[in-house]
């Protein structure tokens, strides 16, 4: 009796939840938050988030296939804003982006040369720029576009050893241009703002193995990152 009665309390709860927070955001006119956040010259937040990176491969030849399986990664790290106009701010969102891509030779036959685990941590560096509509009630979506480097932490870039040795280079530093988009939800006491961006690496990031025949890299004429991420942003 007293778990009924405690999980009628929590339903009651959750469902009083549920209609303040619709009425505040989506209602006609809803109970305006932060009425003045975004009139600030510098504000600050943190996100919290998942990615996927992918590759992008050219081949010098068909004959050699390079499949990319992408694992889920998290991301972590600060904002910086800075209001440039009413509807254009400067973002600086430096982060720790971890993040894993396997990748399977299928014209290899001994099943440990024929997968290469690639594990990445990033220090990410993007500098964007992000483009609000009008604020309607507590809602405010937004598109974002900029440039970021990135610094490798796995990148095995100063090994002598290679591929033969079970080892996979790629450069340390790269860069990328990054779009995406999101949406400002203003609470009570802070502002959240979900998003999603794709990035796109511009530089060939593979390090050759010391053969040039490999058969783990000999076929690859450029391997660029791609990825998504999902944010979630508070500020």
């Amino acid at each position: 009796m007293k778990k009924l009665f405690f999980l009628l309390i929590l339903i009651s709860s959750t469902i009083s939840n549920a209609q303040v927070f619709s009425k505040s955001m989506f209602a006609k006119r809803p109970i305006i938050n932060l009425e003045n956040f975004d009139k600030q010259r510098i504000h600050f937040g943190f996100f919290l988030g998942l990615n996927s990176y992918d590759f992008k491969i050219d081949k010098k030849f068909d004959d050699q296939d390079i499949l990319v399986d992408s694992q889920m990664g998290f991301n972590v790290g600060l904002i910086t804003n800075l209001r440039l106009t009413e509807y254009i701010d400067l973002r600086f969102e430096p982060g720790l982006y971890y993040g894993q891509r396997n990748l399977h030779f299928p014209h290899m036959t001994d099943p440990i040369d024929a997968l290469r685990e690639v594990k990445s941590t990033y220090i990410h560096f993007p500098l964007l720029l992000k483009f609000s509509s009008k604020r309607m009630g507590n809602v405010r979506p937004y598109v974002l576009a900029g440039l970021s480097s990135d610094m490798n932490l796995s990148s095995n870039a100063k090994s002598k050893d290679d591929n033969s040795a079970n080892r996979f280079r790629m450069l340390k530093n790269t860069s990328n241009y990054e779009l995406g988009l999101g949406i400002d939800l203003y609470m009570e006491y802070f502002k959240f703002s979900p998003s999603i961006r794709g990035v796109f690496g511009m530089k060939n990031e593979l390090i050759p193995d010391n053969d040039p025949n490999s058969p783990w890299t000999g076929n690859v004429d450029k391997m660029v990152t791609r990825g998504i991420f999902i944010n979630f942003a508070f500020h």
